[in-house]
């Protein structure tokens, strides 16, 4: 109930705000909905937006077992897309059955090996990883814009630099029956087989042991050390495989696009579901639908398209206090009600 109470906070602490500009709450939650869930066309937007956070929330939810506080998601995503966007180029003869494994194989590769970085980072240098990771992120961006602007450029993109794009069969389309791609399918698995991996299986008992002490974890023998490097390569394995779906199925090649704000997004979605990954669907179906809602925000209310990101804050900083004073105050003492 904790992180739904500081949702609802949120919210209404936001139309607080609304009123002040003197805009409507009501008017703002109600074209939300429109946007996001109201029609069969919303529901295709928000289900596209979805795709992405799901996989990007893994990214901070899986390290956090350990008590990991990665957010640093951004710079796998793009880096995950940037891969595939210049190995598709060698690829092109290949038939899809085995080129599109393989450009998954290379984006979850790029984001494994950055976010399992600053695992590394912290297990053998003790850098504290929530720093590491942004740091990391921005550099990540730094280094994509330099690709794709310089040395992968595709000539032929004049007014957005762009890689080249991928040929038609590398594409990936749509689930049958929906205009979304399977982007979104890849992302719910990630959660399910994440949940099995957390709860179901001895390496996930053993992160949950470590997360809650390191020195007793130490002084049972656990892999400390492996768990670290594996859990923060795998939350960024799954962020790099949401940089190839954006390449292969959304953008058809890399660009500057691949930067838009899905690891952050990722932040909000893992503290709300509580790093439970399948709690995360939901949650990321909701903020996905949030986010879509922003255009027609714009439009009808005549607010920034970036209304929905302050929202977010809002949302973010309640779930900030609510973990902060939870279990510090109470309303009565227990031992003077139990005593009388």
């Amino acid at each position: 109930m904790l992180p739904l109470g500081a949702l609802v906070a949120g919210l209404l602490v936001f139309g607080v705000f609304l009123m002040a500009l003197g805009k409507s709450p009501m008017d703002f939650y109600l074209l939300v909905y429109k946007a996001g869930f109201g029609t069969a066309f919303s529901w295709q937007n928000t289900l596209s937006r979805t795709a992405p956070l799901l996989l990007a929330a893994l990214c901070v939810a899986l390290p956090a077992r350990l008590g990991l506080v990665v957010i640093g998601g951004e710079g796998a995503i793009v880096l995950g897309g940037v891969a595939p966007g210049a190995t598709a180029v060698f690829l092109g003869n290949m038939p899809a059955s085995v080129a599109l494994p393989l450009l998954m194989i290379v984006g979850a590769a790029a984001g494994a090996a950055w976010i399992g970085a600053v695992g590394a980072l912290r297990h053998f240098r003790g850098v504290n990883e929530t720093i590491a990771s942004l740091l990391m992120a921005y550099i990540a961006v730094a280094l994509m814009n330099h690709l794709v602007e310089g040395p992968l450029r595709d000539p032929a993109s004049l007014n957005k630099p762009s890689t080249a794009p991928l040929a038609e069969h590398l594409k990936v389309g749509a689930i049958p029956g929906l205009d979304v791609h399977w982007g979104l399918i890849a992302g719910v698995l990630a959660c399910v087989v994440s949940w099995i991996l957390i709860d179901k299986t001895s390496w996930g008992f053993s992160a949950r042991i470590a997360g809650g002490n390191v020195r007793a974890a130490q002084i049972q023998g656990l892999p400390v050390g492996h768990l670290i490097i594996g859990f923060t390569a795998l939350g960024g394995a799954f962020a790099g495989l949401a940089g190839m779906f954006e390449v292969a199925a959304v953008h058809g090649s890399a660009n500057g696009s691949l930067a838009a704000g899905f690891g952050y997004t990722g932040i909000l979605i893992a503290f709300l579901a509580r790093h439970n990954p399948l709690a995360i669907i939901p949650v990321a179906l909701l903020l996905g639908g949030i986010e879509v809602s922003s255009g027609l925000i714009q439009r009808r209310m005549d607010l920034p398209d970036a209304t929905v990101l302050v929202l977010q804050g809002f949302v973010f900083l309640a779930i900030l206090i609510s973990e902060t004073v939870y279990g510090r105050f109470r309303l009565f003492d227990a031992s003077r009600w139990r005593s009388s």
